[in-house]
């Protein structure tokens, strides 16, 4: 089963279930999907439906930082259990010391010295793993690894 089949059958089931919090985020993804087929013209492979979810997630993360420091909790909960219902589309994630030793290969394949290459280590960094790694530990580690 697809993952956009699976994203589905879960929005069928939370209403059957009458869970409008689920609904409502799975809605939200789905709508996010078909923005995309509609403007770019094409059907979303799975590489395509984790990236979207990424964005969800990154989005859901900035909202609770921001409800958080405006004393809003009610909505930074809301959000957080948003969030949770996104991540159970993405993959298992790399844990950080994975994170780090597969951006050293990386950096040591591209034979990159400093700061300078960092732009040519992210570009070969976010397409191998992309929707394996947080992006956020991933700038973490080429950062340090490409320190002088």
């Amino acid at each position: 089963m697809s993952l956009k089949d699976q994203i589905t059958e879960d929005m069928k089931t939370a209403m059957r279930a009458k869970d409008s919090e689920r609904l409502l985020t799975v809605r939200t993804l789905l709508a996010a999907m078909k923005q995309k087929e509609v403007d770019e013209r094409v059907v979303l492979d799975d590489v395509a439906i984790v990236a979207i979810v990424d964005k969800l997630v990154k989005q859901r993360k900035d909202s609770i930082a921001a409800f958080e420091s405006g004393n809003r909790q009610d909505l930074a909960d809301k959000e957080k259990a948003e969030m949770l219902v996104l991540q159970g589309y993405l993959p298992q994630r790399m844990s950080a010391e994975e994170t780090t030793a597969a951006v050293q290969a990386i950096v040591t394949e591209l034979g990159a010295k400093g700061p300078g290459d960092m732009g040519k280590v992210m570009g070969v960094v976010k397409t191998r793993l992309a929707g394996k790694a947080d992006m956020g530990q991933v700038s973490a580690a080429v950062k340090a690894a490409l320190a002088p």
